[in-house]
């Protein structure tokens, strides 16, 4: 997306289901939806994004994190891709 200048981050709370748009992502080229993989309740949300949205492109397997989630249907977990498939993924 390039970099990113604006994350809407849902509430706490919000109930949702697997491919729900739960967010807006915005970059300088374009904005995005942010769909969920998954069914559950938002429990936590990252307001540093909110100021500092830079952090999903510079640390997103530490501090970029967006949401933690309760799962509602913990067995959808298994349908997804774990990092070396979705690397492989993106590379084809």
């Amino acid at each position: 997306m390039g970099d990113l200048v604006y994350i809407e981050l849902p509430k706490i709370g919000h109930e949702f289901s697997r491919g729900d748009k739960i967010s807006v992502i915005e970059s300088v080229k374009s904005a995005s939806d942010l769909v969920v993989p998954v069914s559950g309740e938002i429990v936590e949300v990252n307001s540093r994004l909110e100021d500092d949205p830079e952090l999903v492109s510079d640390d997103l397997m530490d501090e970029g994190w967006f949401i933690k989630v309760k799962l509602s249907k913990p067995s959808e977990l298994d349908e997804l891709m774990d990092e070396k498939s979705y690397q492989t993924f993106i590379e084809d």
